[in-house]
Parts: structure tokens; C-alpha cells; sequence
């Protein structure tokens, strides 16, 4: 037999197989030698080598080896052939047999001249052949009978056997196919249980869960492999088994036997591998699933273990006393609440203690693993449990000392009232002492049920629970027993006197203001109208020498406001707890969000729920929350209660925080997006199932809104801990974050309403902070060539919306957008801009209190604006003031460091005249100064400073400078001048000045002068309220008018420096880039 590598199928040599030159018959001689048989084919001799090697080859493999060992017999049958033909069978024969042969039979040629010639020349040329076994020529079948039996013969050599070519070579290509094939299914089976003991079990759920459903579909492939490899073994038995089948009598020859019991062993073999792959597949498939189990309680052991540590967490952090029985009730429902939400938590965890003990029964292979988890989980749950259980005892126990010190206060305190409510003219008479005496000792007779008469006796029954600040509480009310009882028997030994002897009337007499007493506690709501009169008459009898009244006075007085202060610590106390609760819960609230949603959106096992709209869209449903979390989580929470004992100063944590509270202004300037993609994937499964597994009953889109809400409580609560701390250390820094925090609120909103402006070109970054914005009416005026123009297709006005920037000022048009929630917030459409460095106001326009005027370019576009309500158009005019004060200041510095710069010395300097005026003609005025040669004049290095004018008064706030007086130098800036004290100097009759502002009769009384800007006055005497009384030189009328409208222009002085040339214009040495504008709208603070 050959090697296996080297071994040839019948499928390889099929052509010459079926050449039939050779072939098997299935025949064996009586010693079992195989006999091949080389039937009478003429072309015998063209055959090539190589293709009868392979036929000699194939056909030596067929039998058993024990056959094979026995040696072949070859039967040659060439009776139709020549000697010629028989030799060259032989000698190729002899020269490429590959096997053991034991006898060749010749059935030679039948005629009788090649009879003749083979015996001749075969005797002749025996030694040629080179054979080592007989070889025997036969002249008939008859002489081939006594060698071999006839019944191992096929029919063509006289035969018995029924012998098909054809059907042999189709039996020998099945079984040889199907031997490979249960060869190659054996090695997958053996390589996939290879894979399978190699395998190395994952660490989570998911990554089990898809090995073992790829292991079960290999798995399900090999057996449809082994399945097909057993239909087929089976089709060729039976293709075998067919002539018995047919016939039943037939016998078998030794290949088809040897064919069948091949076939029947090639079955067994894949019976028993498909019986110990099952095995090992059952093996596999048990760790496989227990791995599983084993993963799934690993996960939920975490989930589990997390929400117990929230749960001792929260349970941990419920107080233990509380601060008063109304405290300790509420701390005590909150913990049952608490309690009922752990239930669920607890059973949760108990039952997967108990599927881990499951795990265990079933010889689960990491028992050594479950088991641990199972105790650790059983250890906290009853941990927590008997937590619970101590924390309800204790608040039980709190709650009974609160009772008996509340029970001991208002005792003393009812105590107290009846003291001061004993009217003195009972006490005039024996009888009436006696009365009172009765009271007193009536009421002291219930002492027992309502005092702490022993301290010790609290300090050791209630010691579990007394911390410094319950024990402080204890003491205060002991105290306040001792005190009043100390008063009780004053009042006693006095009326005690007045029972046994009454010497002399008692007359009342009123008593000293610092002798009546304030009760901190209200009177019963029983009391009467004489006995409320009662509470001014307190008993004051000095000729019966009651002198403890004032004592006793001074010391409730004393009390008043210590409980008073008391009681406001308390209420701090509460707020700040609220606010460290509420805090707490909301930090949970957006981790349970970014773990519950945002967190989710990034999980494969969740992916097929999310709806395309999603994808990528985390920033946009969930904006800047997580870092509004960490740095609350982080940062503010932790601050917020290192002031727990101190929420008085409280506010210095807000205010060293205010910047970083500024995140929230992103937060909501992103809502609407994420608003509206809500709205569009509010109904998908992804977000019921979040909510499903967070068991929430409120949507997403609840707690999206919980920063907004978050930011707005501040305020609420800085309010109400600003009024229980007003007069305590940190109030003012409560009232700076009350305002830091409004103005946060007032940012968000403005920003809101600024996200919503379409249609500008440029940034609206560039034109600095957003100040103020509001809806306004608006009309416009504009000026052609001299002469001033109404817009005579405005007689109704334009509805605009308002945006002060620190650098301009947008006019835009409000426009509804139709929707729900954020989508249905308005729009704005830019219409026009203004350069707050070329505007200027007017305060009052046509008499309307609300209505005021901004202008530019002197006046040639004029926009007459009118607010809802006064108070709207006060506050816009003062900001605008700011920034146009703001401008200026910024404008005279710029000037004032490059006129330092670049001042000439001498006096002829060369250096261009410069013009500050706003005006188009300033640039006229500067070029007739040119023409003219005007010398430069150097400013004054005794000129005034800055204006330092601290009010406005009722004067209106225009820049409307008619054109004579419109250039002013540096030196001119009326900034530069005080009208009140220039540089030292006194306000004198006869002084000048320049109205820089209009001023209407109407507005004032009647003796009210109008004036316009740039009329000249000249003071006649200085009123109060910053009005003086002066004389317009252009009309020759004498009036009140505003202080802040007026600014120094002619003085004895400095005329040098005031005085413009009749032409309009100066000179100067000053180099400015300022725009010219910024001097005339920057008169915004002078204050008289």
C-alpha cells in the first residue's frame, strides 16, 4: 500500500480507469490471492507509461493489505492478439507491476500460426521477461478453469461473475469520496472542539451572550455537516446492498464485501464522533450558559450594590434630632418615604442573593465567586435595615424630647404672659393679692406635668441622641425655667405682703418705657380685650416696694430677643438645609439623567432603538449638562456645605462662584435645539425604554428643564435667607448674590431674546455686552439739508424691539413664531443699527413722560421712542447714560495721553488744527482756522479736572448743539470745566456759561426759563436743589434753570482758553483718532 500523501482515487484516474485495460474483477484463487485481469484490448500498446502505472497502481490498493501480502495473479488474455502483443504485455508487465506477484496466466493467441510462434519464441525468450514468478500460457478458458475457479471469473473468461465495470468504478469513487468526507469531518470536529477548550470567557453579559450564539451556529454547521456525511454513508450501502436487494440469492464477491464493511466502519466512525462531540458540546454549551448566568449576576450584583450604597447614602445623611418636633416629624416621614423606596432596592438584592444561591445548587463552576456576593449582599441589606430601623428609633426618641422642651418652653412662656397680664388694680386690695397669690400658685401646681425637673435624668435617657446643639437646647430651656420660676416667687413674696397687711392704696401709675415687657410668644388665642389693655398696666407699685417688676422686665426683655434671634438662627438653619437637600437631589438628578440617557446613547446594546435623528446629537439634547454636573458634584455642593452651621454667610460662596454659575447661560441658550429635537423623537423606544429601566414617571424632557428651574430657586431661596439675616455678619454679601444671581437670570434672559436676532450681517459679539433690551414704539424724524423734516408716512408707529450693546444699538422687528414650548418663542428680524459713539438723547419728547428721543449725527436721524411705562424709560435713559459716560472717559484720557505726547513747545508750531466737534462743519471750521493761521493755544496746566457733578435734575438730556457753536478744542471740552468750583474758584454774578442741554418751560414752574443747547447764560444768583437763576444773553430773559445744564464758557480767567473764533473754529496742538462725536454725547452723570 502507498502512502497516504501519495495515494491515488479513482476520481484522479477516472479516463483511464475507464479505458478498461485492467481492472479487478473481484475474484481471489484459492489461497485468497486478488486477480487482475488485462481483458483483450488492441491499443494496448500505445497506452502511455505513466497511464498504466496509475491503472497498475490504483488497482494494487484496492484489496485488503492481507490480500495484497498474498500476492496477485494476473490473467492476460490475448487470444485475438499477436506474439508480438504478448510480449510487450509481459515485458511491460514485468517492468512496472508495482506489487508482489504470484502467477501470471497467458491465455495466448488461437490461431495456429501465433499459437506456434508464442510457444517458440516464449521458451526462446523467457530469461527476457525477468519475472521471479511462473508464467503459465494457456491455450483456452478451459486450461485458465484448473488454475482458477470459474465462479471468480467474470463471464467474458467463462465466468460466473456478473461483473460491471462502470458500477465498479462508481462504488470505488462513493466510498473513497465519503471516506474523505468523514476524514475532513472528523478534523472540523476535532479543530472546533479545539476552539472551544481554547476559548476564553468574557467579562460581560453582551460579549457572552454573542459567543455563545456564534459557538451554537458553528455548532449547528457541523452537525448539518455530520447529518450530509451520514445521508450520503447511507445512500452508498445502499447502492452496495442494491443486487441483494434484487436478488436475494446473490453472493457477494470479496471487493463488494470488502466495499460494504469499508463503508460500515466509515458510518461507525461518524457515529462515534457525533457521540463525543454531543458530549463535549453539552459540556461546552452548560459553561457557556453558566458563564452567562454568571455575568448577568455580576451586572446586576453592581447595579444592585450601587443602588444600596445611594440608599445608606441617603439614609445616612437624614439627620438624627432635627431642631424642633415639627423638624423631626417631617425628617421622620421623609425617612419612611425613604424606607419604602429601599424596600424595593432591599427585595431586589435579596432575590438575587437568592438566584446566586441557585447558581450555587446547580454546581455552578464559580461558586467560589457567587458565594461571596450572595453574603456580601445579605451583610448590607441588613445593614441597611437595621440602619433604618436605629434611624426611626432615634427620631422617635428626638421627637419625644422635642415634645417635653417644647411642652417646658411654653410653660414658661404661658408662664411669663400670666405674670404680665395680672392687672395692677387687683393688686390694690387684700383680696385682689390674695386672687393673684390663688393664680400663681394654681399655675405653678402644674409644673410637674410640663417641667424637666431633673437634667440628670435627660442627660442619661436621652444621651443616644443629645448632640451639642440638643444639649445647648436643653439647657436654655432649663434655664428658662429656673429664671421664671425665680420671677414667680418674687411675684409671690410681694403679693404675699400685700395679702397680709395693706398699709397704704396702691394708686397705678404708668409705667417706664424701659419697664414694659416684650413677649416673644403671641398670647393665647382665648384672650381677651381687658386682658390684651392689660399687657400696658404692668403692676408698678413703688410704695409697696415691687421693685422686681423691672428686674423681671429687663430679664423677658433680654429673653425677647435672645429667643427672637433664636428663632431667626432656626429659620436660617431650615433654609440652609432646604437648600443642601434640594442641592443633593439635584446633583442625583442630572447623574441619573447622563447615566440614564446621554450615557445610553452610546451603547451598543441600545443602538437599534435610536432613531437616526439622534445620532450625533448628544450636545445637542443634553448641551453643557455635564458641566453644569461636575461642577456642582464637584465644586458648589461641597462649598455649599462647609456654610451648613453658618447659612448666614452663605453668600460668600455664591459670590465666589457667580462666574462659574454663568454655565447656565449656555445651558439655555441651547434649550430651544434641544427642545425641538425632543419634540421630534420624544415618542421613539429609546426613550421609553430609558425611562422603563430608570423607572421614572416623568419624561426626559421634565428633567431637561431641571437646570432652569435650578438656577431661578437660588434667588428664591438667597431671599428668604437674606430676610432671617438682616443685621447679621454676611447680609450684605446675601444681598450682593441676590443681585449677582438676578442678574445671571436677567443675562439668560437677554441672551435668549439675542439668539433669536436674524438678519444682521455682522457679530454680535463685536458689539460688546448685551446691557438692556425691550419692546418699544418708535417713530422717526429725519433732517434734509437745514431744515428738519417729518416722516410724514409715520403717523403710526413702528413696533420695535430694542437691544442696547455697550458699542451700538439694534432697532429689530418682532416676529411670533408659531408652536409649543421653545419653538414658539418670537424672532427678531434686524431693521437698523446705531454707533453708540455718534448718539446722543434727549429726555423728554413732546411732553410724554414716556417717551424720549435718540438721535445722531447731529440730529440728522432722530428716532422718538416711547416705553410702556415711566419707570422703563427711566431706567434705559440711565443706562445709556452709562455708556455714553463711559465713552467720553475713555475719549478724554485717549486725548489727554496723546496731547502730553505730542504738545509742541513753542508757541508758532506747524502742527494741523484739530476739531472735537461732532458736526459736519467742524471740518469747515478747521479749514478757515488753516486759512486764517490761527496760532494754536496751549492748554492750561491749571484747567480743571473732571466734572464732578453728582445729580440730574429735571433738565432733559439733549446734544442738539445748533451749528454756530460747534467747535470745541480740547481746551473747550466742558468736561473740563466745573460750574461750581473751578479749580478752586467760587461761583460768581456775572459768570457765563453754555446751555448744554435743552430745557422746556413747560416741564418747570413758571418762572422756568427755556433755553436751548448752546444758548449763553449768565448767572444771576445760585438757587437751591441745583437751580440757578440766569439771564439768556441771546434773548434778554431772566429764569430758573438746571445747574447740569450749564458749563462753564466765559470767565475772567480763562477766556484765553474758552472763547471760540467767531468763525467757529480753533486750533490746537492736540492729535486725536477719537471720534468727534464722543465729546457731545458723553454728558451723561454731571450732577449739580
Amino acid at each position: 500500500m502507498q502512502q497516504e500523501s501519495d495515494r491515488l482515487f479513482a476520481a484522479d484516474i477516472d479516463p483511464d480507469l475507464r479505458k478498461r485495460f485492467a481492472f479487478l474483477s473481484g475474484g481471489r484463487a484459492e489461497n485468497g490471492s486478488p486477480i487482475i485481469v488485462f481483458p483483450e484490448f488492441p491499443a494496448f500498446g500505445e497506452l502511455q507509461e505513466e497511464e498504466f502505472h496509475n491503472v497498475l497502481t490504483y488497482l494494487t490498493s484496492v484489496p485488503s493489505v492481507t490480500a495484497s501480502g498474498v500476492g496477485f495473479i494476473l490473467v492476460i488474455d490475448r487470444r485475438q492478439d499477436r506474439w508480438t502483443a504478448v510480449k510487450g504485455t509481459l515485458l511491460r508487465i514485468a517492468g512496472s507491476f508495482p506489487v508482489h506477484l504470484q502467477l501470471v496466466l497467458v491465455l495466448r493467441p488461437s490461431t495456429l500460426f501465433q499459437r506456434t510462434l508464442s510457444d517458440i519464441f516464449f521458451k526462446f525468450n523467457r530469461d527476457e521477461f525477468k519475472m521471479k514468478v511462473p508464467v503459465v500460457m494457456l491455450s483456452s478458458v478451459t486450461e485458465l478453469h484448473a488454475y482458477i475457479d470459474r465462479t471468480q471469473l467474470p463471464q467474458e473468461l467463462g465466468g460466473t461473475q456478473d461483473y460491471c465495470h462502470d458500477t465498479w468504478i462508481s462504488h470505488r469513487t462513493a466510498i473513497e469520496a465519503f471516506a474523505l468526507m468523514v476524514k475532513t469531518t472528523a478534523q472540523t470536529l476535532q479543530s472546533f472542539g479545539t476552539e472551544l477548550a481554547e476559548t476564553e470567557l468574557p467579562n460581560d453579559a453582551q460579549a457572552t451572550s454573542n459567543l455563545l450564539a456564534t459557538h451554537t451556529e458553528k455548532k449547528g454547521q457541523m452537525k448539518e455537516d455530520l447529518c450530509v456525511a451520514l445521508g450520503q454513508g447511507g445512500r452508498l450501502l445502499e447502492s452496495i446492498n442494491e443486487p441483494l436487494q434484487r436478488e436475494p440469492d446473490y453472493t457477494m464477491n470479496q471487493d463488494e464485501l470488502e466495499n460494504l464493511a469499508t463503508v460500515q466502519r466509515l458510518l461507525g466512525q461518524l457515529d462515534e464522533t457525533e457521540t463525543a462531540f454531543d458530549d463535549f458540546w453539552e459540556r461546552h454549551q452548560t459553561k457557556l450558559e453558566q458563564c452567562l448566568q454568571l455575568r448577568h449576576f455580576e451586572y446586576y450584583f453592581r447595579e444592585v450594590r450601587a443602588q444600596l450604597d445611594v440608599v445608606s447614602e441617603r439614609v445616612e445623611a437624614f439627620s438624627e434630632v432635627g431642631i424642633s418636633p415639627a423638624h423631626a416629624e417631617h425628617i421622620l416621614r421623609e425617612l419612611n418615604s425613604q424606607e419604602e423606596k429601599a424596600c424595593d432596592v432591599l427585595d431586589w438584592a435579596l432575590s438575587l442573593a437568592a438566584e446566586g444561591d441557585g447558581l450555587i445548587e446547580s454546581a455552578h463552576y464559580a461558586e467560589d465567586s457567587i458565594l461571596p456576593k450572595c453574603s456580601e449582599l445579605r451583610a448590607v441589606c441588613d445593614e441597611v435595615t437595621s440602619f433604618l430601623k436605629t434611624k426611626k428609633v432615634l427620631l422617635l426618641r428626638a421627637m419625644e424630647l422635642h415634645h417635653c422642651l417644647e411642652k417646658a418652653s411654653r410653660w414658661c412662656e404661658e408662664g411669663i404672659y400670666l405674670l404680665a397680664s395680672q392687672p395692677v388694680d387687683r393688686c390694690q386690695s387684700q383680696d385682689g393679692a390674695e386672687a393673684a397669690l390663688q393664680e400663681l400658685e394654681k399655675y405653678l401646681d402644674t409644673a410637674p406635668q410640663h417641667q424637666i425637673t431633673d437634667l440628670n435624668a435627660i442627660w442619661r435617657d436621652y444621651d443616644s441622641i443629645l448632640n451639642p446643639e440638643l444639649r445647648e437646647q436643653v439647657e436654655k430651656v432649663f434655664q428658662k425655667q429656673v429664671s421664671m420660676q425665680e420671677m414667680f416667687e418674687k411675684r409671690r413674696v410681694s403679693l404675699k405682703k400685700l395679702a397680709a397687711k395693706q398699709t397704704r392704696p396702691v394708686q397705678p401709675v404708668a409705667p417706664r418705657p424701659e419697664a414694659i415687657i416684650k413677649f416673644p410668644m403671641s398670647p393665647p388665642a382665648h384672650r381677651s380685650q381687658e386682658t390684651r389693655n392689660a399687657e400696658d398696666n404692668i403692676l408698678n407699685v413703688e410704695h409697696c416696694r415691687i421693685v422686681e417688676v423691672q428686674v423681671q422686665n429687663d430679664g423677658s426683655r433680654h429673653g425677647s430677643l435672645s429667643e427672637e434671634e433664636e428663632n431667626l438662627a432656626v429659620l436660617r438653619r431650615h433654609v440652609m438645609n432646604e437648600l443642601l437637600e434640594t442641592e443633593r437631589a439635584y446633583v442625583e438628578e442630572l447623574l441619573c439623567v447622563l447615566q440614564g440617557y446621554a450615557a445610553e446613547m452610546d451603547n451598543p446594546a441600545m443602538a437599534h432603538l435610536l432613531p437616526s435623528a439622534l445620532l450625533n446629537r448628544k450636545d445637542v439634547l443634553f448641551g453643557n449638562m455635564p458641566e453644569i454636573y461636575q461642577f456642582h458634584k464637584r465644586t458648589f455642593l461641597r462649598e455649599l456645605e462647609t456654610y451648613t452651621d453658618v447659612p448666614e454667610l452663605v453668600g460668600r460662596c455664591f459670590l465666589e462662584r457667580m462666574g462659574d454659575l454663568q454655565i447656565y447661560e449656555k445651558y439655555c441658550q441651547n434649550k430651544p435645539r434641544s427642545e425641538s429635537l425632543w419634540r421630534q423623537c420624544s415618542d421613539c423606544a429609546f426613550f421609553q425604554e430609558c425611562q422603563r429601566k430608570l423607572e421614572h414617571k416623568l419624561g426626559l424632557d421634565s428633567y431637561l428643564l431641571k437646570p432652569v428651574q435650578r438656577i431661578t430657586k437660588y434667588q428664591l431661596i438667597l431671599k428668604e435667607l437674606l430676610k432671617y439675616s438682616k443685621g447679621c455678619e454676611g447680609s450684605e454679601d446675601l444681598q450682593e448674590a441676590l443681585s449677582s444671581i438676578l442678574g445671571i437670570l436677567k443675562a439668560v434672559n437677554d441672551s435668549m431674546h439675542l439668539i433669536a436676532i436674524t438678519g444682521y450681517e455682522g457679530s454680535l459679539t463685536e458689539l460688546g455686552r448685551l446691557l438692556m433690551q425691550g419692546s418699544f414704539s418708535v417713530w422717526t424724524e429725519h433732517k434734509k439739508g437745514h431744515a428738519k423734516v417729518k416722516d410724514l408716512a409715520r403717523f403710526k408707529p413702528m413696533q420695535r424691539h430694542l437691544f442696547l450693546h455697550e458699542k451700538a444699538l439694534l432697532f429689530c422687528k418682532r416676529r411670533e413664531e408659531n408652536g409649543e414650548g421653545y419653538e414658539k418663542a418670537p424672532s427678531y428680524s434686524f431693521k437698523h443699527s446705531l454707533n453708540m459713539s455718534a448718539v446722543g438723547i434727549t429726555e423728554s419728547a413732546k411732553g410724554d413722560n414716556k417717551k424720549f428721543e435718540i438721535w445722531c449725527n447731529s440730529r440728522e436721524e432722530v428716532f422718538i421712542v416711547q416705553a410702556a411705562t415711566p419707570e422703563i424709560k427711566t431706567s434705559w435713559l440711565n443706562e445709556i447714560r452709562k455708556v455714553l459716560t463711559g465713552q467720553l472717559k475713555a475719549c478724554r484720557e485717549s486725548s489727554q495721553k496723546k496731547a502730553s505726547d505730542t504738545m509742541s513747545p513753542s508757541p508758532t508750531s506747524n502742527s494741523p488744527p484739530i476739531c472735537l466737534s461732532p458736526f459736519r462743519n467742524c471740518q469747515k471750521s478747521v479749514k478757515k482756522g488753516e486759512e486764517k493761521k490761527t496760532d494754536a493755544v496751549n492748554s492750561d496746566p491749571n484747567s480743571p479736572s473732571s466734572p464732578k457733578h453728582k445729580g440730574w435734575n429735571k433738565a432733559s438730556f439733549s446734544m442738539d448743539v445748533p451749528e454756530v457753536h460747534d467747535g470745541y478744542s480740547s481746551a473747550e471740552d466742558p468736561m473740563n470745566s466745573d460750574p461750581e468750583d473751578e479749580g478752586g474758584r467760587k461761583l460768581a454774578v456775572g459768570d457765563r456759561f453754555t446751555v448744554v442741554a435743552d430745557y422746556e418751560k413747560e416741564k418747570g414752574g413758571p418762572q422756568d426759563l427755556s433755553v436751548k443747547s448752546g444758548d449763553m447764560v449768565q448767572l444771576i444768583k445760585e438757587g437751591g436743589d441745583g437751580q440757578w437763576f440766569v439771564r439768556n444773553l441771546g434773548s434778554n430773559k431772566d429764569g430758573w434753570v438746571a445747574a447740569a445744564n450749564l458749563l462753564t464758557l466765559i470767565t475772567e480767567s480763562k477766556s484765553s482758553q474758552s472763547l471760540c473764533s467767531s468763525e467757529g473754529s480753533v486750533t490746537g496742538n492736540l492729535n486725536t483718532s477719537s471720534s468727534c462725536s464722543e465729546t457731545y454725547t458723553s454728558f451723561s452723570d454731571i450732577k449739580p
